[in-house]
């Protein structure tokens, strides 16, 4: 198979795969804690409104509603775990997914956590790190767990598909 084939087929299924196991935590301490997950409709609202010209938001939730934006959200919200495993792949080498390990997908799943503090908060009115949000700490906690989640998620989605892959 194509190296360049054989790649995009590892991160697409890499990607996805971890974002699914991601998402599943997040719904399983939504049913036992109460913790709401985030809403991908308001991050499809803020990619609609990107596309118009406009990065920040005072706050996304009062912001003109995007047609379309869960789906938009949710496809974002997808393709960023593709590309976060592209990421991966890139700095650990493609060999990573026949035999993974951990400490590389958990280390890149915490790096991670600079798109939200840096990038999705700021634009959807949060602030850098969610520092205008009630409680920053605690939203910052959630960001970092949920980051960890998705390096395990990393991991886990390569176990999993490893075999499936030729050599």
């Amino acid at each position: 198979m194509n190296a360049a084939l054989s790649f995009g087929i590892a991160a697409l299924l890499i990607g996805a795969g971890a974002t699914l196991f991601m998402d599943m935590l997040a719904a399983l301490q939504k049913r036992l804690l109460g913790v709401r997950p985030l809403n991908y409709a308001l991050v499809g609202r803020w990619i609609g409104h990107l596309w118009r010209g406009r990065f920040s938001h005072e706050s996304i939730a009062a912001a003109p509603a995007i047609r379309g934006e869960a789906a938009l959200g949710w496809l974002t919200h997808y393709a960023v775990g593709v590309a976060f495993a592209g990421l991966l792949l890139a700095l650990w080498g493609v060999e990573w997914v026949h035999e993974p390990t951990p400490g590389p997908a958990i280390l890149l799943g915490i790096a991670t956590v600079a798109a939200p503090f840096l990038i999705l908060q700021p634009g959807m009115g949060a602030g850098n790190a969610a520092r205008k949000t009630p409680r920053p700490n605690i939203a910052r906690l959630r960001s970092l767990a949920t980051h960890i989640s998705f390096g395990i998620g990393l991991y886990v989605a390569a176990l999993i598909v490893a075999p499936l892959l030729p050599d």
